[in-house]
């Protein structure tokens, strides 16, 4: 691990050090960065995300945070005596730092495997429709009329595009949350 503080960390953050420093930081598995300033906080997620092409997620409790918290491509907040300022800033809020691995593990899990899901589901859903378009333009000899009256049409497309996205994501749980948090490896794996 690593463990560098605000002073150091001005230092590092030059021009001329920044490589080497995330050179090193790539070796390490957790780097610690203590009383450091709003500015260098953001600064750093930025150089982490810019030079090493990494998602960044950064957890803050207060003000100092919202910069880092900002610059990050998700932020969460930890609403407690410091104010609401990062909760504000953030993307998720947690009241507390021990709910952070829930909903990494296991909100994360179902949120990534909800998404791809109905990702596939309105690829199939728009394929159909369209495709029951072409072969009708063949049966009316491509005159151009219309299948179906426009309230039809606009009821399709809400009903089969409001309603399931509502129903999957109320229901579906493809790994309960025991097993989830029991077994972090899930959450690499679904990806």
């Amino acid at each position: 691990g690593l463990v560098i503080d605000g002073r150091t960390l001005e230092h590092v953050l030059h021009d001329s050090l920044q490589n080497i420093f995330l050179e090193l930081t790539e070796k390490c598995r957790a780097v610690v960065c203590c009383q450091a300033t709003p500015l260098q906080k953001s600064v750093l997620v930025k150089l982490v995300r810019n030079k090493l092409k990494a998602m960044t997620l950064a957890v803050g409790d207060g003000a100092n945070d919202v910069s880092m918290i900002q610059m990050a491509d998700t932020g969460v907040g930890i609403s407690g005596q410091e104010g609401m300022q990062a909760v504000m800033a953030s993307d998720f809020a947690v009241s507390q730092f021990r709910h952070l691995r829930k909903l990494l593990l296991v909100h994360g899990h179902w949120c990534y495997t909800r998404l791809t899901n109905m990702v596939l589901y309105f690829f199939y859903k728009n394929v159909a429709y369209v495709n029951l378009l072409f072969w009708y333009q063949f049966f009316c000899g491509f005159s151009g009329t219309s299948m179906t009256d426009y309230w039809i049409l606009i009821l399709f497309n809400l009903l089969f595009t409001s309603v399931p996205p509502i129903i999957y994501g109320v229901l579906d749980k493809d790994v309960s949350a025991e097993i989830l948090m029991q077994l972090p490896q899930l959450y690499m794996m679904s990806q």
